[in-house]
Formats: C-alpha cells, structure tokens, sequence
C-alpha cells in the first residue's frame, strides 16, 4: 500500500536525519540566526533537512514539500504535501540540551496522512498514519485518562517574537499554573504533542507556530485518541498559528478557560 511506503520513508528519513543530529550534539556546532537574536539555526539543521530531502525526493519526485529551512520544493500541483522540520527544539540543541526531535508529516489533499516525530537522544520514534493508530517504537500509544484540569500535566512554548504573542501566552501561562496540577516548558512543539500521544502530558498549548512544527505531532495525538483543535475552532488548521492538544477529557476546559482570558483582557 502507498501509505506504508510513505510512512517507512519518513521513518526512514527521520532516522537519518537523527544520526546527523547525534554527530554535532555536545560538539562545537555552526551556529547562526535568522529572525532575530533568539531564532537560530545550526549546520545540523541544514544538513539534516537536506538528507530528509534526499530520501523523500528520491522515493517520491512528484511530490511538494514544505521544509523548514528551504520553503516550498518539488511538484506544487502535486496531492502529496511533506511538510518537514529537520530538527525542532533548536535552541535546546544549540544549548546540548537533550530535547530536540525531527518532524515528519506527510498530508494528502490537504487532509494528514502520515507523522513521524524521531527523538535520536533517547531513540524514540513516534509515528502514526491515518486510520491506523499510533505507535512509540513499534508500542501502541494511548492518551491519558486525567479527567479535570487541576490533575493535568501541560506543557506550552513561547514564540522567537518576543512582542505580542509572548504577552499573551504569559496571561495564559499565568492562569494555568493556577489551574492545573503543574505546568513544563520543554521547548520542542513536536516533542510536546508526541508526549501527549504518550500520556506523559494530558494537554498542550501554544501559538505563532508554523505547519512543521505540529502537522505530524497533531496526527499523532489524534490516532492516539486525543483532541486537537485551534483555539477558536472544532477542528485543527495548521495554517491558524495556534494550537490546543489533550487527551480530550480536559479539552474543552482547557478551551474555555483560554476563552475567559481572551474575554477577561478584550
């Protein structure tokens, strides 16, 4: 079946793109910005995502590509979008802090088909295609059971842009911590949602993120039996630049008490 051979040539694709990870990781690393101060970028982001390249174009040519560092590559027209970070949590590894991950999605006319999340440091592959479930190392994965928020474990990230969003998601921060059970910053978007997957967190929130941060980590929470929307929506539109993930029971509490706060500061 097609969807198998996508699904190992991410696999495949995200393990290679590790090994090149695990190569500089504690090491001197070529380090440089693109935004701004605080938005960086490594020689091993830029050589991973080429051999992700590499292996997808070489396996599919016809299809487009949506990467990170290089935009929009391939057959524009093409029904199979890849949407590819090559490295997710780059500022912990310029750090060799140990929590960093490669992204894989693959998407079908407009609608998720495959993600893969690879973590090289603990060797974790997280992966999913739609229908199927998903998987941790070949382990069935299934969301957590915490039914209200003041039991629930969270996670969130904070934008490079330091103006507005960051402001914000602090009014957020602020009122969760009082909500729930604790709160984590690990600062990798892809490895947050793939915990989810896991039941190592019960939600996940954060904004001004781009589709390779959560297009495979949002699959994989849902074939996992989690819930992922947009703030403001039912459903989930990588493009909207916010994201609210959980296992679904603490869901639409976690929904509206973000709601109250954009009330409460309106």
């Amino acid at each position: 079946m097609l969807i198998n051979k996508i699904l190992e040539t991410a696999k495949n694709a995200a393990f290679e793109a590790g090994k090149i990870h695990m190569q500089y990781f504690e090491k001197d690393k070529e380090i440089n910005f693109k935004l701004n101060e605080f938005d960086l970028v490594t020689n091993a982001d830029k050589q991973s995502e080429q051999k992700i390249l590499s292996i997808v174009q070489g396996k599919f040519p016809d299809h487009a590509i949506l990467a990170e560092e290089g935009g929009v590559l391939g057959n524009e027209n093409s029904d199979y979008l890849w949407i590819i970070d090559p490295l997710d949590g780059t500022t912990n590894y310029a750090h060799n802090f140990p929590q960093f991950a490669v992204s894989i999605a693959v998407y079908c006319d407009g609608k998720p088909l495959v993600g893969v999340i690879y973590d090289a440091v603990k060797k974790e592959m997280f992966f999913a295609s739609k229908g199927q479930g998903a998987f941790l190392n070949e382990k069935p994965l299934k969301v957590s059971v915490v039914e209200t928020l003041e039991k629930s474990l969270l996670a969130t990230g904070f934008p490079y842009n330091r103006e507005g969003a960051m402001e914000k998601n602090l009014e957020y921060f602020r009122h969760f911590l009082y909500k729930a059970q604790a709160i984590r910053r690990p600062g990798s978007a892809a490895l947050d949602l793939a915990y989810v997957a896991a039941s190592r967190l019960d939600g996940f929130w954060e904004l001004n993120l781009s589709p390779w941060d959560v297009a495979a980590g949002s699959l994989i929470v849902e074939e996992a039996g989690g819930r992922v929307t947009n703030f403001y929506s039912e459903g989930f539109n990588y493009n909207e630049k916010n994201i609210l993930a959980s296992n679904g029971l603490i869901h639409l509490e976690m929904k509206q008490n973000i709601l109250e706060i954009d009330e409460k500061n309106n």
